[in-house]
């Protein structure tokens, strides 16, 4: 890939223009409410940019387009139970965290169970952030190092650490106000990408027949049903039926009782603005992410005119090329380039049938595409095997890349630097919301609740940036031990999130609606639960959503039993 001046200047000018920002706007009051919550005066417009710049990380926007290009648009299902966990959410969470004007989500187990139940709890949120956000560094990071051979050390430091310059000094005001002009600059980029992808397409291609391409090669698959002719697959990660019960779980715990998002809404100045952008955000965020996943079935669309590369992994392909494999890759990839120019063929035919619309003729070259396709697909793997044995310890998925190879290929000076600067826009935002949620937690939930010592307001606000800096320090280094992912990141991130979301979901239902059951039960119920759900996640028997599900369910079941036998059914019923 090359970068050219233009590019470094692009992306140097953008970066530094989101830090001098973030400082401007991040002068707040020194003390807990200023520094976490802005002094929950944050307006209604900025708290919704808020929320979906945290959950919209680099990850989302490096690898979302290579999911629909390798897999189709059915990852969007994941998104399905997103706008009902928002009324949900508004209707039971919302209330009773504004009511009792906490700090974190966590606060409130206290009342309503117990000091052991609140820390577990805490730490649960805190472990599983703390490992997501080091992928959320690392996902970039990993990308840049081999599409433009920069020093991953070095990346992993100024993706996490420069950050840090604002999000310590400005806490939860400066990452909202700059989550904001990072939302705007990304989503302005995404779209520059998509109509340069359309831009870049042979003459007389155009967009609708570039979806025309994608759904008969078979990747506008938007809805799935998950069935086989052996009855349901549990383990389809992505259908309509784990969109809508796994993802609503999911959502549920993720915007109910992450403290990455409860600290986002909570800054707004009424309960009435906190569930406005929170329902706002249910009603935007599934097309936001469908428009995202259609660049991929565009980039796809683009490759079945233009030679796509044999493995989008620059680096990844220069080690196999100079190893001992090198004989068997190139013979490998000239078949595979064979069938592309047979499919392209096909597709140049088809796109002829879709302007005279020749109906027998679209049906089957249909399915010619489609078994060039399968036979396309076949072939990868049987390259992805190559590199295996070439370097048994590289990771031979290549939908990481696939993206920022198209960009760096074919988009021209400046707007290269442009997308490699909305990379560090977006993990940026996603990082910065993570320090700043778990600085709250290490803060509110330990240091402040279990020390003896009274600590000053400005203490304690002095204390909270130092824990911002030592969480950061924290996902820097996770980052550095994260290389092999294996699947494509975006997954890896909502799977490391099923392990405990479940989990801290079930702990809060049987505390806003279950009253029988008590702080000891429930503690011991979590602890079952979480053993419960990392053991079928390791025997893989269940597609991973379903994790959210089945830990919820196990807390609020063990729960009930162990009230019944072993503990007092006298419970504290605050906040209740």
């Amino acid at each position: 890939m090359n970068f050219s001046r233009l590019d470094w200047i692009v992306l140097a000018g953008t970066l530094l223009l989101i830090i001098l920002y973030g400082v401007f706007k991040g002068r707040t009051s020194r003390n807990l409410d200023g520094y976490f919550l802005s002094n929950r005066q944050m307006p209604w417009w900025i708290v919704l940019l808020s929320i979906m710049g945290t959950q919209a990380s680099a990850v989302t926007f490096l690898t979302a387009p290579g999911q629909a290009y390798t897999d189709g648009m059915r990852f969007v299902q994941y998104y399905f139970g997103l706008p009902i966990a928002m009324v949900i959410v508004c209707i039971s969470f919302v209330p009773i965290f504004r009511r009792l004007h906490i700090y974190t989500a966590y606060e409130y187990l206290e009342q309503r169970f117990n000091l052991e139940t609140r820390l577990l709890t805490s730490f649960l949120f805190m472990l599983s952030r703390g490992i997501s956000t080091g992928i959320s560094i690392i996902a970039p990071s990993l990308v840049l190092h081999s599409m433009l051979g920069w020093d991953i050390t070095l990346t992993n430091i100024f993706m996490g650490g420069i950050l840090l310059i604002y999000t310590a000094t400005g806490g939860a005001k400066a990452v909202g106000y700059t989550q904001q002009l990072q939302f705007i600059i990304i989503y302005a980029a995404m779209f520059v990408a998509g109509w340069w992808a359309i831009k870049m397409l042979p003459e007389g291609v155009g967009f609708s027949e570039a979806l025309h391409i994608g759904g008969k090669a078979g990747k506008l698959n938007v809805i799935t049903t998950g069935m086989t002719d052996h009855g349901f697959d549990w383990k389809d990660k992505y259908n309509i039926w784990s969109g809508i019960i796994g993802g609503l779980f999911l959502a549920l715990s993720y915007f109910g009782t992450d403290q990455s998002q409860v600290g986002r809404y909570l800054t707004a100045r009424t309960e009435g603005e906190s569930k406005l952008s929170l329902l706002l955000n249910g009603l935007v965020k599934v097309p936001l992410q469908f428009a995202i996943l259609l660049i991929g079935i565009l980039i796809f669309s683009f490759y079945q005119f233009y030679r796509a590369p044999v493995f989008f992994n620059l680096a990844q392909e220069e080690r196999v090329k100079n190893s001992a494999m090198a004989t068997e890759y190139a013979a490998a990839t000239v078949d595979y380039e064979k069938l592309q120019e047979a499919k392209k063929q096909t597709v140049v035919d088809l796109a002829a049938a879709l302007r005279n619309n020749d109906q027998a003729k679209i049906d089957d070259l249909r399915t010619q595409l489609q078994s060039q396709e399968a036979a396309s697909r076949q072939s990868r793997e049987g390259i992805k095997a190559i590199i295996r044995k070439a370097d048994p310890s590289s990771d031979a998925n290549d939908t990481n890349f696939i993206f920022l190879r198209f960009v760096g290929d074919f988009f021209p000076k400046g707007l290269v630097g442009l997308i490699i600067a909305i990379i560090f826009l977006a993990a940026w935002g996603s990082i910065a919301a993570a320090l700043n949620s778990l600085a709250s937690c290490t803060m509110v939930d330990f240091h402040k609740r279990l020390s003896k010592k009274e600590l000053s307001p400005l203490q304690e606000y002095r204390w909270s940036r130092w824990y911002t800096l030592l969480w950061g320090v924290f996902c820097i280094s996770v980052a550095e031990f994260a290389y092999n992912m294996g699947n494509s990141l975006i997954e890896a991130v909502n799977v490391l999130g099923s392990w405990f979301y479940g989990t801290i979901l079930g702990i809060f239902l049987v505390a806003f609606y279950i009253r029988r059951i008590g702080g000891k039960a429930v503690f011991y119920a979590a602890l079952l639960a979480e053993a419960i759900v990392i053991g079928i996640y390791y025997l893989d028997i269940i597609s991973f959503l379903w994790l959210n599900v089945i830990g919820a369910a196990a807390v609020v079941i063990f729960g009930g039993v162990l009230q019944w036998l072993f503990f007092s059914r006298k419970v504290n019923r605050v906040g209740s």
